[in-house]
């Protein structure tokens, strides 16, 4: 009995601590919160990205569009049937009286037409399909490439602020040791009490710059999750990672040779050169419309009675059919003995009742108001305003590239001069620091010496994600790959 006892409370044991791992386990997996990098938030964007979507919509249309045009080429093939109730006068086959009677007859057909020549239209159509499916896929890569260069943008952002805090956080901290190695000069003598309250005013400044950096990195991160669509703002951030600073090879190149790349590349580019030629088509289409069409056609039909018949017996019934004058004869014919039967069979009418046409069908456009005319005008005209917005779009091009390339480069000589200025104003700190120490330099020199160097610090790292966002954008016109 007392084992028995024991092996209760024992389980009852066992039941209690996995019950408590399992919620350990589960509130641990809860609070845990997830770091994309850069990679995974670019394809977390292209996933979810309303935009992309309705891009891929397009492109499925554009699909379809294509099987409608393959379909021109196929002959249409069509079939139709009716049944009819007549209600109204008509003979009587059992009496020969004329009555209000209802018959009813069913009737059958089916044509095949096929298209031998319009003008090229056909093909010009399915030319045309094609190339608006790759229009299609050019346009939503390039919504691709434009929210990828968007997110790195917001990425690098959180990258930013988060780096500041953590210097401002350093900064305060530093602000504090200050404090209280002052209170310990003060008291040993070396200070006056009045150093101490420069010091005090200094953390309280600090104290604000390190909640204005945590807003600022909550609110980047915020902006960076409603990018992904993610809606838990709290568990949300960015991975630890860094960025190297090396002098990118691209800044080696001149900006025309990029420029030239970038014209190869480009789905902007690629878009604007094949709506080109989807207006070209569309020019060839109008042009087909003035010329003529030669179809060829197939018909067949039958119809169906449900009315009773008359047939013949194979007896001959001799029936009077006049007198004659002279000595009052009667004069008499043999016709065939009918009967009235049900109607054929449902398969021999159908046989018997069918007709056949085909024949050829050719149709010349000879006036329509000018109106194909006119189309033919009205689509030369887009294509040379296509053609104007495809040079806009190259010289936009360029001009991007051309300011990319001085962002780049500029941004890189202000990093490297802000990495020299931080080197300077970090050696003055320590320098006015001994001194403070030592009682030489009063607390206002001292806090000035230490602003600097915190302005110092807050520039390069602003100098490092601006050079590094400036030149994702040079190597992206490239066509090398956002990453890491």
């Amino acid at each position: 009995m007392s084992i028995g006892k024991f092996s209760i409370q024992k389980m009852k044991n066992i039941k209690i601590v996995l019950l408590t791992s399992f919620f350990l386990f589960a509130f641990s997996a809860i609070g845990q919160m997830k770091q994309y990098t850069l990679e995974e938030c670019v394809l977390l964007a292209l996933e979810k990205n309303i935009s992309i979507k309705q891009s891929e919509l397009e492109l499925e249309s554009a699909e379809i569009d294509k099987d409608v045009a393959r379909g021109s080429f196929l002959p249409r093939v069509n079939a139709q049937s009716q049944h009819i109730w007549n209600n109204g006068l008509s003979q009587n086959i059992t009496n020969g009286l004329i009555e209000n009677l209802t018959t009813q007859f069913s009737s059958f057909g089916a044509n095949i037409g096929v298209t031998l020549f319009n003008g090229r239209q056909n093909i010009n159509q399915l030319l045309r399909a094609n190339l608006n499916l790759l229009a299609r896929q050019y346009q939503l890569e390039d919504m691709k490439d434009d929210t990828s260069l968007f997110v790195a943008n917001a990425y690098l952002q959180v990258m930013f602020n988060r780096e500041l805090e953590q210097v401002q956080r350093y900064q305060l901290e530093l602000a504090k040791q200050e404090l209280r190695r002052t209170q310990l000069s003060i008291e040993s003598g070396i200070l006056t009490p009045v150093e101490i309250f420069e010091i005090e005013a200094n953390i309280a400044t600090q104290e604000q710059a390190v909640v204005q950096s945590e807003n600022a990195y909550r609110l980047s991160r915020i902006n960076l999750a409603q990018l992904l669509l993610i809606t838990d703002y709290e568990n949300f951030d960015i991975a630890k990672e860094n960025f190297d600073i090396p002098f990118s090879e691209i800044l080696t190149e001149k900006p025309r040779a990029i420029f030239e790349k970038a014209l190869t590349q480009r789905n902007d580019i690629k878009l604007g050169i094949t709506n080109l030629e989807i207006a070209e088509k569309d020019i060839d289409l109008a042009k087909g419309a003035l010329m003529p069409t030669l179809s060829a056609f197939y018909n067949y039909n039958t119809r169906i009675s449900y009315s009773d018949r008359f047939i013949e017996t194979g007896n001959l019934v001799q029936t009077p059919i006049g007198i004659v004058q002279e000595n009052g004869a009667i004069v008499v014919s043999q016709f065939p003995e009918r009967e009235i039967t049900g109607p054929l069979s449902f398969g021999n009418q159908f046989s018997q009742n069918d007709g056949q046409s085909y024949g050829l069908s050719l149709n010349i456009p000879i006036f329509n108001g000018l109106s194909a005319k006119n189309n033919i005008k009205r689509r030369k005209l887009n294509l040379k305003r296509l053609e104007n917005q495809l040079e806009q779009t190259k010289l936009d091009l360029e001009n991007t590239i051309n300011q990319a390339y001085n962002n780049a480069s500029g941004a890189y000589k202000f990093y490297d001069a802000s990495e020299k200025t931080l080197i300077a104003r970090k050696q003055a700190f320590d320098i006015a620091k001994q001194r403070f120490d030592a009682g030489v330099l009063n607390s206002f020199d001292f806090v000035q010496a230490r602003q600097r160097y915190q302005i110092a610090s807050s520039d390069i790292i602003r100098a490092k994600f601006d050079y590094i966002f400036k030149l994702k954008v040079l190597e992206f016109y490239f066509g090398l790959p956002l990453k890491n």
